[in-house]
């Protein structure tokens, strides 16, 4: 008996029933089974052993197939369990998923893992790949995968078993002396996995949960080729270079306290760029027509409950107690701007109305997951909201992508990625608005000509949103901006205008956000840029440097008159050579650079330095301010 499978050129081939994806690779070339490493069936990815059913669509995987990476990295994954449970029997596995640019495998140790030991594991991972190990789907009954890894004492694969429905099947993989959980798919061969790399170890709970066991966690990453996989690790070490964290500490920009856990404190340069981008939005919300609101900390927990808040969020939110009513600090400045656009009544004529808000906002986040400044427990964010009648939005919307457009551009973020996020599970809100509201998303980025992907169900619980991510100088996305739009909360609160006709209406609520937290922006900002602002951002312009002591004279009344410019400008006093001087000033990463001696001082003139450039020569000084001050006021990258 045979069956049919169609090919990606629409080609059909016949095959003996029973046959599996490594027949079908076989059949067509021995070089082809040699480099499949999955199959899709149907677009669904499957072990290349899987047997086929007749009528399938099926695709072999290849390295050259960009799905690949999640299968290599996958199996690389248990390929490093493998490794450990041999160099350390008894260590308990707990998960190993695949995540963005790698994997990372969790285990409960005693003790935990060294720099060293990662060498020697990676070493037997190495030993085990070229053994040439058949990995090897089985599937069981829950009873029989909570039994088998019970008697493996598996007590945290036990747990995530217990937690399957019973009457669900259960998958695992063996290769060799391992035996997994696990979906799958994954390579035929641990001779597959070649290109690998254990990178480093941190701590972590037990399914995320503070309660639970700290277990001791293995990133690594995974590539089909040893090429690939050094070109990643070269941006690994760039990025490593360009961690706001250390460059945040070396340029003096901000620092963390056990006093405030994920809670920045900004020193005064960091201060400096931190309001140069609120200036920078404020005039931007001029141009635009916005209005700027300020608005309370902390408030009662019936707003929360009307907004939504307190049944899908509270879990993120602060709460206390006063006077016998509980407050809550906001996560968010939505409902507070419901309240002011309720305080008055409106017509049609006063639409649209745009409240802009740069109010504090605090959210829980756990400790394990807190990061630098891209993730923090207090932040402020570029936020506005904009009440309209329906048929402004999308103009409204149109108006929106030209104004965060211009603003990435300034920054020097020229590719963005645009994402439509669909409603979640836990939401709130019918149907049929949902419908209406996705459709306006969609029918709005197409009209201004956008591309787009979809990303289900990762909406917020009030409405959809529009994500705009930004890929950074080592190419990395970050998502930044946002706009959604929502039905549900005017009417929650009960907002309305009186339309042309004198009835009743209720607007339409736009959230957006360009920068998104400026925290995080700010940490980004400077991982893009390496710490080197352009001169708009610096938090010092330009650094006066005297060659002698005669000329100290000079030197400070060259930063008078730049301070009477309103440029940010430092002179450098202390009893060092010149060239210790532009060192340290190229460290602080200092765009200009005054050296003045003598001759400089007789002249009336400079001699300029710029970070990147080196030695531009000398100039007169009005010359250099009329330079300088041209790409201040026209924020040249």
């Amino acid at each position: 008996m045979t069956i049919s499978v169609r090919l990606p050129d629409d080609s059909v081939r016949e095959l003996q029933d029973g046959s599996t994806g490594a027949d079908l690779a076989g059949g067509i070339g021995p070089r082809l089974l040699e480099a499949s490493l999955a199959i899709k069936i149907d677009g669904q990815m499957k072990d290349l052993n899987t047997p086929l059913a007749d009528g399938v669509q099926v695709s072999l995987v290849t390295s050259k197939d960009p799905d690949s990476l999640d299968v290599i990295r996958h199996s690389t994954a248990h390929l490093l369990a493998q490794a450990v449970k041999r160099l350390f029997p008894d260590a308990r596995v707990g998960i190993g998923p695949v995540i963005e640019d790698g994997f990372y495998y969790d285990f409960q140790v005693e003790k935990f893992f060294t720099p060293e030991d990662l060498l020697t594991i990676e070493a037997e991972m190495r030993k085990v790949a070229e053994e040439g190990h058949l990995v090897v789907r089985e599937e069981l009954s829950r009873d029989g995968a909570v039994e088998r890894f019970r008697a493996m004492g598996e007590q945290l694969k036990v747990e995530l078993v217990s937690d399957i429905p019973a009457d669900q099947i259960i998958s695992g993989y063996r290769q060799g002396d391992f035996y997994d959980l696990c979906r799958g798919p994954h390579v035929p061969n641990t001779n597959k996995l070649k290109a690998f790399k254990l990178l480093h170890v941190a701590a972590a709970y037990w399914k995320g949960d503070e309660k639970n066991a700290q277990l001791c966690r293995i990133y690594g990453t995974a590539f089909n080729t040893q090429k690939e996989l050094e070109e990643h690790l070269k941006r690994l070490e760039e990025a490593k270079a360009r961690d706001h964290r250390k460059l945040g500490r070396e340029l003096g920009l901000f620092s963390f306290h056990p006093e405030a856990p994920a809670s920045p404190f900004f020193h005064p340069k960091g201060a400096i760029v931190y309001n140069q981008l609120v200036d920078f939005m404020r005039e931007h919300y001029r141009a635009e027509g916005y209005s700027e609101v300020i608005t309370p900390q902390a408030l009662d927990v019936s707003m929360w409950k009307t907004s939504g808040h307190y049944d899908k969020y509270k879990e993120n939110m602060y709460f206390t107690e006063v006077e016998e009513r509980e407050y809550a600090l906001k996560p968010m400045n939505c409902p507070t701007h419901c309240l002011i656009y309720g305080a008055g009544k409106h017509s049609y004529r006063d639409l649209p109305i745009r409240y802009a808000d740069f109010g504090r906002l605090h959210r829980y986040e756990r400790s394990g997951v807190t990061q630098g400044l891209t993730r923090v427990r207090t932040f402020c964010q570029d936020d506005a909201h904009i009440y309209c009648a329906p048929e402004q939005m999308k103009p409204e919307m149109a108006s929106f992508f030209a104004f965060i457009m211009d603003v990435y551009h300034t920054f020097g973020f020229e590719e963005v990625r645009v994402v439509l996020s669909t409603r979640p599970e836990k939401r709130i809100g019918s149907d049929e608005l949902w419908d209406q509201a996705e459709n306006a998303l969609a029918e709005g980025m197409r009209d201004a000509g956008m591309t787009f992907t979809i990303s289900p169900g990762d909406g917020a619980f009030y409405g959809p949103k529009i994500e705009f991510q930004v890929l950074d100088a080592l190419k990395r996305p970050w998502q930044l901006g946002t706009l959604q739009v929502d039905y549900f909360l005017p009417e929650r609160f009960g907002l309305r205008y009186t339309r042309a006709d004198n009835t009743e209406g209720t607007p339409v609520m736009l959230h957006r956000a360009i920068l998104g937290s400026l925290e995080r922006f700010m940490g980004i900002l400077i991982e893009h840029c390496a710490g080197a602002f352009p001169v708009w951002l610096a938090p010092v312009q330009l650094t006066v440097l005297p060659i002698t002591d005669r000329v100290q004279g000079y030197a400070t009344e060259i930063r008078d008159k730049a301070h009477a410019l309103g440029l940010r400008v430092e002179v450098d006093l202390r009893n060092e050579k010149v060239n210790a001087k532009i060192r340290d000033a190229q460290m602080q990463k200092v765009p200009y650079m005054l050296v003045v001696g003598d001759r400089e001082a007789t002249e009336g003139t400079v001699s300029v330095r710029h970070r990147q450039q080196g030695d531009l020569g000398g100039q007169s000084l009005d010359a250099f301010f009329t330079q300088i001050l041209e790409e201040v006021k026209t924020r040249a990258r």
